[in-house]
């Protein structure tokens, strides 16, 4: 076991716009949930939230394409075989262990994406029918933006469900697995073999560019449309 144990390192696998994008949205999803519950003035910083959420789900596609080893989708999202033979390993307690996401997680980010966007994306829509409206409510009928204000509410409880099976996962591997999963979106690093390749992090620069990118997007959407 001493032995073993000397051979371990810690690699860098998180960078910082991976750890900010997860504590951000995390906290965007939160904001957005409180403020509706408190409705009245709070709409309006609802839909500041939900404007937030599109910003970072846009930016972490453009990180899934051009950021750090470990952000990237070509090294996380798995073929549905390999997906699969890691859920039967999973279900043994015999799978392997991944430095980054492994394949269930994998999907897992997918699928939180595409709700938080799709969350997001039907609130720009949406009405209450009292009070507050969407930022682009203007571009539908009056019917549909009730229709899709409904979905926006149910798709809402989707979201919390897929939340809840990845704290799930996390707590899994942070407790039976013990896996310091937690602190390592937080300080970046995992721990491996000292023969497992490090994979610098992508340049700083890149990650505030397409980060003022997605800002840019965003804000366009909202004000020129």
């Amino acid at each position: 076991m001493t032995e073993y144990t000397a051979k371990l390192e810690r690699k860098p696998v998180w960078d910082i716009f991976v750890r900010l994008f997860h504590w951000s949205l995390a906290a965007s999803v939160l904001f957005a949930w409180w403020t509706s519950e408190q409705g009245g003035n709070w709409m309006t910083w609802h839909m500041y939230a939900g404007y937030t959420v599109l910003g970072l789900v846009l930016f972490r596609v453009l990180w899934g394409l051009f950021g750090s080893h470990y952000a990237r989708f070509s090294e996380f999202v798995s073929c549905p075989v390999t997906t699969f033979r890691y859920a039967m390993q999973l279900l043994r307690r015999k799978e392997p262990h991944h430095l980054g996401h492994n394949p269930l997680g994998g999907w897992m980010v997918i699928a939180l994406l595409l709700l938080a966007l799709a969350q997001a994306g039907t609130g720009l829509f949406a009405n209450d029918e009292i009070f507050t409206e969407g930022p682009l409510v203007h571009l539908i009928s009056y019917d549909l933006s009730v229709e899709i204000t409904r979905w926006h509410k149910w798709l809402f409880d989707i979201l919390l469900i897929a939340v809840g099976l990845h704290l799930l996962g996390v707590i899994y591997h942070q407790l039976l697995k013990k896996e310091k999963l937690v602190q390592a979106m937080l300080h970046g690093k995992k721990t491996a073999a000292a023969e497992h390749p490090a994979y610098p992090y992508a340049p700083a620069l890149r990650g505030l560019a397409l980060a003022l990118v997605s800002a840019a997007i965003i804000w366009g959407l909202l004000n020129l449309l």
